[in-house]
């Protein structure tokens, strides 16, 4: 439930459960305590604060030994929402979110080109058709 809502009031789900209120948070903070629960968050549209631009960009670097020093530049850069390390063709990959395509290609060539990269390759995302949590089963199958 919380997975969909993480707003939805405890007393709301306990009474959907058939248990206390009190029950509810201690389950809760015990999954916090276990890390299954990573906290709450209230997420932005980037599009109503006017990033229009959401793309994914493939990296290779020139010395993968470098990897730690390019991921504490790429924590500097705000349009650098996500950045995860890979199998395959990318040493790294990362999600930017910019203003328009033109501000895309000033954040690429003005701070990602600065970080010691061998080449980069671009994918523009037209749109976000779904994203979910991964599933969470009530019973054991």
């Amino acid at each position: 439930m919380l997975a969909l809502n993480a707003r939805k009031p405890y007393l709301e789900v306990a009474r959907e459960c058939g248990v206390s209120g009190a029950a509810i948070h201690q389950r809760i903070q015990k999954l916090n305590n276990m890390g299954v629960l990573k906290g709450s968050e209230s997420l932005i549209n980037p599009s109503a604060v006017g990033f229009d631009t959401c793309a994914y960009i493939g990296i290779f670097l020139k010395d993968p030994m470098n990897y730690g020093e390019v991921v504490n530049c790429l924590r500097n850069i705000p349009e650098v929402v996500e950045c995860h390390f890979t199998t395959g063709q990318y040493d790294m990959f990362v999600k930017i979110y910019a203003r328009n395509n033109d501000d895309l290609l000033k954040i690429i060539h003005g701070k990602l080109q600065n970080l010691g990269l061998a080449r980069t390759e671009t994918l523009i995302s037209f749109k976000e058709v779904f994203k979910r949590q991964i599933p969470i089963n009530r019973e054991e199958e």
